[in-house]
């Protein structure tokens, strides 16, 4: 099953007919309308940043929404009774503190703001929330996205935990690290997706994992063609500065960042995370730095707003309203590479139930 990542919104014909999803920490919906692509009808969110929120009412129009901390909405005593017969809860809890770019260890059990400025939390603590949240409301699968590097290094011991609360949830959980340049998406992005069955649902699909294990089977390999930035490129972004310009000039091919550039040309050593984008290759991940975060290796300027959305899947036609687009779609999970997943949780599990 393929889904185009060259899209809008207004011109997509959404079926809802494979089941009710609800989104946790929906940011501006990316893995919402990887759902609604898929045929599910996401019946609302719950988001802590009011702009986030803006943006995700303005494109998806939900049923339900609810702008407050996961730790309080985790605990409300009003969910309506659709939120208890939800084929999917879904949730990428904020991820920082385990990502390979960041401080790791350093942050664990910190408290931290996201850049909006909303209430600090310990983020490292959000899944649990997540967890706490599967357990009351019981649907029969629960979807969550994180960085690959919580399963590196000490995070695993994360990983160890989310399994044992699952498990006490009422889930059989397993983790899948996938990367969305092999699912459609023109960006190589790898994330971890736990993918958890409900165990009352389970029988059915269950297999010996090992000598004591068994686990509900699920095929999460994809293979699909991979997609090239000149496939799609306009060449129509912004020129970079003309100190990004002297860098640029001494460029060599292989460079992975303009830092590598500074280096050739004896400049100060800086901008590691702004990376070339080749012709011939598959983007790399995109981040929150938007534009920023990248430029052409062919041509001395940045990605185009166009460019950019293509890359995360995102539809053209998105209204940002008052948001960074760059931030957003830095920040979300691709929607073709939420809507993979979600057509192979169907086919597979819910389908069958």
């Amino acid at each position: 099953m393929q889904f185009n990542y060259d899209w809008n919104l207004k011109e997509t014909k959404f079926t809802k007919d494979k089941g009710t999803v609800f989104s946790t920490f929906a940011c501006g919906g990316g893995s919402t309308m990887g759902y609604k692509l898929a045929g599910f009808d996401v019946l609302g969110c719950n988001e802590i940043d009011s702009k986030m929120m803006d943006s995700y009412i303005k494109n998806h129009n939900p049923k339900y929404s609810f702008l407050e901390p996961i730790q309080e909405f985790k605990n409300r005593k009003d969910f309506p009774k659709e939120f208890y017969e939800l084929d999917i809860l879904d949730g990428s809890p904020p991820c920082s503190s385990f990502s390979m770019a960041g401080n790791r260890e350093k942050d664990w059990g910190k408290e931290k703001h996201f850049r909006e400025g909303q209430t600090e939390q310990v983020l490292d603590t959000l899944f649990f929330d997540f967890i706490d949240l599967a357990k009351e409301l019981q649907p029969k699968v629960v979807i969550a996205e994180n960085v690959k590097g919580i399963t590196f290094g000490s995070a695993i011991k994360y990983v160890r935990e989310i399994y044992k609360q699952f498990d006490e949830a009422g889930y059989y959980c397993q983790h899948f690290l996938l990367d969305s340049s092999k699912m459609g998406v023109p960006q190589i992005r790898e994330r971890v997706f736990f993918i958890c069955l409900r165990k009352d649902l389970a029988s059915p699909f269950l297999v010996q994992k090992d000598l004591f294990d068994k686990v509900p089977e699920i095929n999460l390999d994809f293979n699909e063609k991979k997609i090239p930035f000149k496939k799609f490129g306009d060449y129509q972004g912004r020129d970079i500065s003309d100190y990004a310009m002297k860098a640029w000039a001494f460029r060599k091919f292989g460079d992975i960042n303009i830092a590598q550039s500074k280096k050739h040309a004896d400049m100060h050593i800086s901008d590691m995370n702004t990376f070339y984008v080749y012709d011939d290759k598959v983007c790399r991940t995109l981040t929150s730095k938007g534009e920023f975060g990248s430029l052409l290796f062919s041509k001395p300027i940045r990605l185009s707003k166009n460019e950019f959305l293509k890359i995360g899947s995102f539809p053209l036609d998105y209204e940002f309203i008052y948001n960074d687009w760059g931030y957003i779609v830095g920040m979300s999970v691709p929607p073709v590479m939420m809507a993979m997943v979600a057509h192979q949780v169907y086919e597979q599990w819910l389908s069958k139930i």
